[in-house]
């Protein structure tokens, strides 16, 4: 399972790449959870979400994103800043890039400033 998340999170970074974001470190962890991708768009930090569904059958992939798991971005993206105060005065938001489909026919809904923090 891992290998299929590595391969559409690595799908999703070249779509952000492609679209002008600049990567600054992916799989940051903490205790309170992951970052899949941590980039950057001109000056503003975008903490990215990746998320696969091969199928809408429970819920579409951008659906996943429940609020326990934008608490726990949140918190985890809080630590990320404090380990790294130069981007901390910079302008953040998250997006979530929802794949779905599959390896050969994978359909992208990238959701920028999917959610707020609180």
């Amino acid at each position: 399972m891992r290998s299929t998340g590595k391969y559409f999170e690595d799908l999703a970074l070249a779509h952000a790449q492609r679209s002008g974001l600049n990567l600054i470190t992916r799989n940051f962890n903490c205790r309170y959870g992951e970052l899949d991708l941590v980039m950057r768009d001109r000056e503003i930090v975008v903490f990215l979400e990746v998320r696969y569904r091969r199928s809408q059958s429970h819920g579409g992939a951008l659906d996943s994103v429940s609020a326990s798991k934008r608490e726990r971005l949140t918190r985890t993206a809080s630590l990320f800043l404090q380990a790294n105060p130069d981007l901390g005065r910079h302008a953040c938001r998250f997006d979530v890039i929802a794949i779905s489909g599959t390896q050969d026919s994978p359909t992208i809904n990238w959701q920028r400033n999917a959610f707020e923090t609180a």
